[in-house]
């Protein structure tokens, strides 16, 4: 700790170093490494936990009591012939085409409405801001429905298709993902479209060469929470997709884990460490672009 010392007919600032101990430590610094190891033990321990039991090939959860007792790849050779490729590919196409389109058609809308102004503007915005309110997985009785009607006319977007599926989550994530996208779009200036359009610049060339790049956070946080919601999301999945050459990895595992009487605790601990890898290697790629982006402008030269 340094305190603000103030040199007597000099008037020169210096540094003083005191340094807490005891229980003045304990009371404005020590809780908080206490805070930290705590919380860094709670979020630790399920995923070694996971990791330990998908290394035992005895198949049991209590048997995993003991951390690593076993380490056998046994689970890891196992998946593979039992779907889990086809459902981890599935898995892949689903969220990375799902978090594409929600990032073009989010940034195409809150485009729209934060540099137009026509007629609803402020009626649509207040609609998507009530949307949001109501989780999508309310109205699944209503989607499939939808699909099945819609499979009658288009097989490929109707139930058991990945298409179908890919959609809905489209329509669910339109909503909040074009609001929080409005927010940001209204911090890049209006100079800038202004200067484009006197250079002969169309509102396509502004939105695709100006406007994506200075917003380039928000679109690797939008599609970075879109990949993982996708990925992990079960409820909508499992309505929509029945086949089994069809299934997510969130529905997949789920059948593995479904009866608990039978289930092979380790094969399912397996899948999902597995399925742990493109999140987080994802997160590891966007995240340089998201801090970068951020303190970019951070400084002025």
């Amino acid at each position: 700790m340094a305190a603000t010392v103030v040199e007597p007919g000099t008037g020169t600032v210096a540094q003083e170093h005191t340094r807490l101990r005891g229980r003045r430590w304990w009371v404005e610094v020590g809780w908080r490494h206490v805070v930290g190891v705590v919380m860094i033990v709670v979020c630790v321990l399920p995923l070694v936990y996971v990791l330990s039991a998908s290394l035992n090939p005895g198949g049991t959860l209590t048997g995993s009591n003991q951390l690593f007792r076993t380490i056998d790849l046994e689970n890891y050779r196992d998946l593979w012939g039992r779907g889990y490729g086809s459902w981890f590919v599935n898995s892949l196409v689903v969220c990375t085409v799902t978090a594409v389109g929600t990032v073009l058609m989010g940034a195409a809308a809150a485009y729209a409405f934060s540099r137009f102004r026509f007629q609803g503007r402020r009626t649509s915005l207040t609609g998507l801001l009530i949307v949001q309110m109501f989780p999508q997985m309310l109205a699944f009785v209503a989607i499939f429905l939808l699909l099945l009607s819609i499979g009658e006319v288009f097989p490929a977007l109707g139930l058991n298709s990945r298409y179908g599926l890919i959609a809905v989550y489209l329509g669910g994530a339109l909503g909040v993902n074009t609001f929080l996208m409005y927010g940001f779009f209204n911090t890049v200036p209006r100079e800038l479209d202004e200067a484009a359009k006197i250079d002969g610049a169309s509102h396509a060339q502004i939105f695709w060469t100006i406007i994506l790049r200075l917003v380039a956070p928000i679109l690797a946080v939008v599609g970075f929470l879109s990949f993982i919601g996708t990925f992990g999301e079960f409820i909508i999945a499992k309505v929509v997709l029945q086949r089994q050459e069809e299934y997510t990895l969130a529905v997949g595992l789920y059948y593995w884990a479904a009866d608990e009487r039978t289930a092979r605790w380790g094969l399912f601990a397996a899948g999902a460490v597995l399925a742990a890898i493109p999140v987080v290697l994802l997160f590891l790629f966007l995240q340089k672009y998201i801090v970068s982006g951020l303190t970019a402008g951070s400084v002025k030269g």
